[in-house]
């Protein structure tokens, strides 16, 4: 790519349906790129059926009324392309990757596959195994125990974000094909789907095939049936757990906060602040001093989620047993320093340096052009935020770091959850 997409080169096209579609032009390479996403994810399940979504849209691979498994696999595999749908928390996303010739073939699969689903018995019971075996092998990964140790302290009760996306095996084990077919015909449509198709096409071909494929897709307004999220107030006390992984040698630990939603006004602060953290160079300054300097820690580092919703923001090590209390001991010290002392000015330089030098790397491929653009569109960002970022970026001051550790990150009150063996 040789310029900042922006709105001279991204063209951007609302259908009577409700999809909205971006296209970016790109010939340099002979391939295309698709990545969307549909308003259904983990926070539609019900309580009692965690895993609901990701296991359904799993499922949409298994067989459609015109292919079975098989055949939709030996399609892919015969042109060299890849296609995939999957759950997530707010919504599910699909995509392909193909040379442009073969770009009708894989958009008829993505049609076929999201629009005529037959979630096959045989199948469903196939992918129900896969889920249950990863769910096992989750119960002896202490960095995965930590996470859904972690989200469920962080959150209230009841909130979608302090389930497992994933499910558990008692749910997964009870949900039916019938609920399955349920969740897709009350929640998969076209209202709110948006697409960004980037690579060696025309605009208006791609729109044209898009068009051809999807333009008499209703189905169901799932964004519409969803209810508000919950509060997720801030942590105001300690809330401690710890999971135990019997037979392992390191133990993980995730220490964090609510931090800020994507459309929250201080996210880029937030953004900023954290790499400065645990990002820039060798995990920020968690990994200086935590790591390097204390010898406390395999890795240490940071990270601010910021989607629909107000995600964590997490500070991760992982550790010997041994060590636990004095790591976390560490990563505290790290939170109060970045809140009660402003940032100086060479390291706000070099981070800034770094946020805005990262971004042309992430768009030097058709896969990180479509991915932004569907954030963009997501986020109500405007086709103009990548050519505007780094003045945004290079407007933070100090105080404004200071002011979104201050707000969203306490030493002295937060989760944390730590997985390893007793």
């Amino acid at each position: 790519m040789t310029s900042i997409p922006g709105p001279d080169s991204i063209v951007r096209r609302e259908f009577p349906n409700g999809m909205t579609v971006l296209v970016r032009e790109n010939f340099s390479s002979p391939s295309v790129v698709i990545d969307g996403m549909l308003r259904a994810g983990g926070v539609d399940d019900p309580p009692d059926q965690a895993g609901l979504s990701s296991f359904m849209a799993a499922c949409l691979m298994r067989g459609t009324e015109r292919r079975t498994f098989q055949q939709i696999y030996e399609e892919i595999e015969s042109i060299g392309a890849a296609v995939d749908v999957g759950g997530g928390l707010n919504t599910s996303s699909f995509g392909a990757k193909s040379l442009a010739e073969d770009l009708p073939v894989v958009i008829d699969i993505l049609a076929d596959v999201l629009q005529h689903p037959t979630f096959p018995a045989a199948e469903v019971e196939k992918e129900r195994g896969e889920i249950l075996t990863d769910l096992e092998e989750c119960a002896h990964d202490t960095r995965r125990m930590a996470r859904l140790t972690f989200r469920k302290l962080l959150y209230p009760a009841g909130h979608p974000y302090s389930r497992s996306m994933e499910g558990y095996p008692e749910t997964v084990q009870a949900i039916s094909r019938d609920d399955l077919m349920n969740f897709y015909q009350s929640r998969y449509g076209a209202k709110g789907m948006i697409v960004s198709i980037v690579g060696a096409v025309k605009a208006e071909a791609a729109f044209e095939a898009w068009e051809r494929a999807f333009s008499a897709w209703h189905g169901a307004d799932g964004a519409s049936l969803r209810a508000p999220l919950p509060p997720a107030p801030q942590v105001t006390e300690v809330r401690r757990a710890f999971a135990a992984v019997p037979g392992k040698t390191q133990s993980d630990i995730l220490l964090g906060f609510v931090g800020p939603a994507r459309a929250e006004p201080d996210y880029l602060d937030a953004v900023l602040c954290n790499t400065i953290l645990g990002v820039f160079g060798l995990m920020g300054r968690l990994g200086q001093n935590v790591r390097d300097k204390l010898g406390l820690a395999y890795y240490s580092y940071s990270g601010v989620e910021g989607g629909l919703g107000p995600g964590p923001w997490v500070i991760a090590a992982g550790v010997n047993p041994a060590n636990v209390e004095r790591a976390v001991e560490a990563m505290r010290a790290e939170v109060r320093r970045i809140r009660d002392k402003t940032v100086g000015s060479k390291e706000l330089a070099d981070n800034k340096a770094f946020v805005t030098g990262s971004l042309p790397l992430e768009l030097e491929t058709n896969d990180g052009v479509a991915s932004i653009l569907l954030k963009m569109e997501l986020f109500g960002l405007g086709l103009d935020y990548l050519e505007c970022y780094k003045d945004m970026i290079y407007a933070i001051t100090p105080k404004r770091i200071q002011a979104a550790a201050q707000k969203y990150l306490d030493p002295d009150h937060y989760a944390l959850a730590i997985a390893g063996p007793q």
